[in-house]
């Protein structure tokens, strides 16, 4: 994922060359974070203290990341918010403590640090399985000082969609349905499409689906969504959360042989702020153990459909759930 939502491989390429080490706040007036953006392991005990939470800009990111901070001064915590374009740009940063917690993908986050540990051409250990991925994440997390906590069911995974007319007019619910049909497939979806396992490649191999043309016009992009309903493609790439489907009359079909990895919402957290701050774990455990995919893609709606701020979004879901006073 990977910086931004609007590339297939947005979570995990490697941009520092072309990122400047700059984190802007998510409200306008913030400082640029520095190396002393965060002193909060001076406070021990947990309870308080300062806290800097990083991030991607957008908005499922801001989202996220504007529960935790919501959580966190709940729980009597000064919090600073950090978002930038890429992860090559926050993560680095939490690994030497100049942030402190950040949500990420399961998956993405584990092929980053695998690519970063074992080189370009490292064998995948991410996988379909959350348990078996939240463990290779966990080892490779260690020597960097960084540690996961427990992943919330919410994911936002690659997916691919059909219009709603053409499933009905099919009877095509899951990618095995539409391989059964044995017609031609055209795809919209990013452009390193045709040479990734999670798109072309995979959906060849694991599906069977005769894929006779790739149009490079995005990951959920406008352009990915227009050529679906006017027919110009059979089939687009999107995420499991994109709140503008249902409006458009786009379904997504089930990965019904489970050919995306797991990309559930993590919490990661510096493992020195960590230690002096357990409370922390509880408080972001909490949150996820009820997050869905459902929940956060009716958020993402409230902010990009009906232009509610994430901050808003994010504090009135927690105080539907009881996990903040109203």
């Amino acid at each position: 994922m990977l910086t931004t939502h609007s590339s297939l491989t947005r979570r995990v390429a490697t941009a520092a060359a072309l990122v400047p080490l700059v984190l802007v706040g998510a409200c306008a007036g913030e400082d640029a974070l520095d190396q002393s953006g965060s002193d909060s392991g001076s406070d021990s005990g947990g309870g308080g203290g300062e806290v800097v939470i990083g991030g991607q800009n957008y908005t499922e990111m801001q989202i996220m990341s504007e529960m935790y901070k919501a959580l966190l001064e709940n729980a009597g915590y000064d919090v600073t918010l950090k978002l930038v374009e890429s992860r090559d740009v926050y993560a680095p940063e939490m690994q030497k403590g100049n942030v402190d917690v950040s949500a990420d993908y399961l998956s993405s986050m584990t092929e980053y640090l695998n690519l970063k540990a074992n080189g370009p051409d490292a064998d995948p250990v991410a996988s379909n399985d959350p348990d078996a991925t939240l463990e290779e994440l966990k080892k490779l997390a260690e020597p960097t000082g960084i540690e996961p906590l427990e992943p919330a069911e919410a994911q936002d995974a690659n997916a691919f969609a059909v219009t709603q007319k053409f499933s009905d007019d099919n009877s095509v619910t899951t990618l095995s349905d539409l391989a059964g049909l044995g017609d031609p497939v055209t795809l919209a979806a990013a452009e390193d499409c045709p040479e990734r396992n999670e798109c072309k490649v995979g959906l060849e191999k694991t599906y069977g689906l005769d894929i006779t043309k790739v149009e490079p016009l995005g990951f959920g992009t406008e352009a990915t969504k227009d050529a679906l309903k006017n027919g110009e493609v059979t089939l687009g790439q999107v995420g499991t959360t994109d709140a503008t489907l249902d409006q458009l009359g786009i379904v997504i079909l089930e990965d019904d042989k489970q050919l995306q990895n797991a990309e559930n919402l993590v919490p990661m957290v510096n493992s020195d702020f960590l230690a002096e701050h357990g409370d922390v774990a509880d408080v972001l455990n909490e949150m996820s153990a009820g997050l869905t995919t459902e929940d956060l893609t009716a958020m993402i709606g409230k902010v990009d459909l009906e232009r509610e701020l994430p901050a808003d979004v994010a504090k009135e879901y927690l105080t539907e759930k009881g996990l903040l006073e109203s």
